[in-house]
């Protein structure tokens, strides 16, 4: 079956004609040709869209320099593919780095179209993919970055979420089913206690519950998204599924959005809206026919009863004698050299295994007691450190307008450097959860932040400056909840005391003596 665009689509809007034309995958038999004649010469359609079917973007704010994203299913790599990976990047010098997203996955940057060939060759070789990873597909399917190594843990989703991955890309070559939804869409499954998914903000979420009759499986929430015009939390679906039912229910739920979705205004396009317009209960009776059966009800209650756990740190696995280690990685940005170094790291005292975070942070795995001295002494440890300084330990941000088109500020840079004085100023028992992200796509999450920044622009002395709206009350782990904006239009230049008084009467930080 191929994607199908909605009778309701009256009227085609513009990203709606181009996958009316072609299907986005259908570039993939172009990528010679477009080695060939350069990116200046590509159909403006397959450049700056179609291409994404393929997880390659390309950003005018760097001309001829593309950006690539990854698949990660669960945020799991090996050493392996992290050396590809390096090899990848530093082809490109000091354009080229690669940075680990919200959705546990990697951006790699300074691609050149002539170099995309056998790029795809040396990754499929390794088994990556970067497959339907942009514009109206499902992104990243994320889970706990400690899946099979948490003794606390309820479910082990790794298989689960390849298996959803698989079935959504055709096994990573891509599948025209799903290559035309009204809009992006984002799945996690959640196996532990303590929501590290971020099950509230996500299309499609499996938060482990028991049902009355003992068995362990998901309750499901739906809906939730970060749009330029609405943020909303997911809600409950009224659902819960045994572990054997999890990808069949996404594929029914992706196909009762993919067929029913609203596609005439852009705005309007993502899951929750459908929601909205049919109400819950027949949204639930759709996805029950398109499945052939009917859904259990939701259990009383999920398991989600911990506090969100950072992983930064040495921490014991549930396989005797072995640790993982968490590692710090400021504003998750990674450079070959580094790449090159914990594909090696992870080889030398793990077995090979690297995970990501959906902080932009990283793990080793897998480090057995007798090695862990030894890689606690590694340089690389002093750049990403396993005890980071409170703000800095819990700083996100987005990609900023250095690489991105659609930021109205930088931001990576500007967060870090700003951090750092604030930590050279003021004392701080714990870490705060500062999220900073460069326009209302919300890339950088701060709505689920403690201090959430999202870019603007603002007047200051009779001129359009760079600014930032401030969220604040963001909750994550149990009763999650979004934060919302209570001051707009903060100019960039004037944001470092406003964030000092901030972190003291409401974060308990205290001005550092001298």
């Amino acid at each position: 079956m191929t994607s199908v665009i909605s009778p309701q689509a009256t009227s085609l809007n513009k990203f709606e004609k181009i996958k009316a034309e072609k299907d986005g995958l259908a570039v993939k038999q172009d990528l010679s040709h477009f080695a060939q004649i350069g990116w200046e010469a590509i159909d403006e359609a397959d450049r700056d869209y179609r291409l994404k079917w393929l997880g390659v973007f390309f950003r005018p704010v760097t001309p001829g320099e593309f950006m690539m994203r990854l698949r990660m299913p669960s945020g799991i790599l090996t050493s392996a593919q992290m050396n590809v990976l390096a090899d990848i990047v530093q082809r490109y010098g000091d354009s080229g780095n690669a940075d680990i997203t919200t959705r546990q996955n990697l951006q790699l940057r300074g691609i050149r179209i002539e170099d995309i060939p056998d790029i795809f060759n040396r990754m499929d070789a390794v088994g990556l993919t970067s497959v339907q990873s942009g514009m109206d597909n499902v992104r990243n399917i994320t889970a706990s970055p400690v899946a099979g190594l948490d003794a606390s843990e309820l479910i082990d989703v790794r298989d689960l979420v390849q298996q959803v991955q698989d079935m959504i890309t055709g096994n990573g070559k891509g599948n025209p089913e799903f290559t035309n939804l009204p809009r992006k869409f984002n799945i996690a499954i959640e196996g532990g206690r303590d929501n590290s998914v971020h099950a509230e903000i996500n299309d499609i979420a499996f938060v482990p519950a028991y049902a009355p009759s003992g068995d362990l499986g998901f309750n499901v929430v739906v809906g939730g998204f970060f749009s330029a015009k609405r943020c909303e939390a997911a809600i409950p679906m009224n659902v819960w599924v045994s572990p054997a039912e999890v990808v069949s229910l996404c594929r029914a739920i992706l196909e009762v959005y993919r067929d029913n979705g609203l596609r005439a205004n852009r705005q309007k396009s993502r899951l929750m809206w459908l929601i909205d317009e049919w109400g819950l209960d027949r949204f639930r009776a759709e996805v029950e026919q398109q499945l052939g059966r009917s859904l259990a009800p939701a259990a009383p209650k999920d398991e989600i009863d911990w506090e969100k756990r950072d992983h930064i740190g040495v921490y014991p696995q549930k396989q005797p004698g072995l640790n993982y280690v968490g590692l710090h990685v400021p504003v998750g940005r990674l450079f070959a050299a580094d790449m090159y170094d914990l594909a090696r790291l992870a080889e030398v005292y793990g077995n090979g295994e690297i995970r990501l975070t959906v902080e932009q942070n990283l793990i080793i795995p897998h480090v057995p007691d007798s090695r862990l001295d030894a890689l606690l002494q590694e340089p690389l440890l002093q750049k990403f450190s396993i005890h980071p300084a409170p703000l800095s330990r819990s700083l996100v941000s987005c990609t900023g307008s250095q690489f991105c088109n659609f930021a109205l500020i930088e931001t990576k840079n500007r967060a870090t450097a700003m951090i750092r004085e604030l930590e050279s100023e003021l004392d701080l028992a714990r870490s705060v959860r500062i999220h900073w992200t460069g326009c209302p796509n919300s890339c950088g999450q701060p709505q689920v932040a403690e201090i959430g920044l999202m870019g603007t622009k603002t007047r200051k002395d009779g001129k359009t400056v760079e600014g930032v709206d401030l969220y604040l009350g963001g909750k994550v782990g149990k009763d999650a909840h979004l934060g919302t904006c209570v001051r707009k239009g903060i100019p960039c230049d004037d944001l470092k005391p406003v964030l000092r008084e901030l972190l003291i009467q409401q974060f308990g930080a205290t001005p550092k003596t001298l």
